[in-house]
């Protein structure tokens, strides 16, 4: 199954993800463990899987090659969002060399 992956510098990495996974788990199965530092979020059109690690948060997304774009922008933007003040940026690498989405918070993008 095709694969995306990002690697977003935080030093607040399991912080991040247990927010993300709460978040999504409204909506989703999704789960978060501070023990083991990892967590995964099933949607219908594929998995997310978070790797907390000591200076970074590790983002996978699987699923079919035209659902990719659609996991990478729920996953990214919603990260995005939490990490405001820190600034996040995620940048998702596809296993094919295909450039994934770029997320990060604009001031001067228009709202929605």
């Amino acid at each position: 199954m095709p694969v995306s992956t990002a690697r977003v510098a935080t030093d607040r990495p399991a912080r991040y993800a247990k927010q993300l996974a709460a978040h999504m788990s409204r909506r989703i199965e999704a789960s978060f463990s501070p023990e083991t530092g990892h967590g995964t979020l099933v949607f219908r059109a594929g998995t997310a899987t978070l790797e907390a690690q000591a200076d970074a948060l590790l983002l996978t997304v699987e699923g079919e090659r035209d659902k990719l774009p659609e996991l990478e922008d729920v996953v990214g933007r919603h990260l995005v969002r939490f990490g405001a003040r820190d600034e996040l940026v995620v940048e998702w690498h596809r296993d094919n060399g295909e450039a994934g989405l770029v997320h990060r918070n604009d001031e001067d993008a228009p709202e929605a």
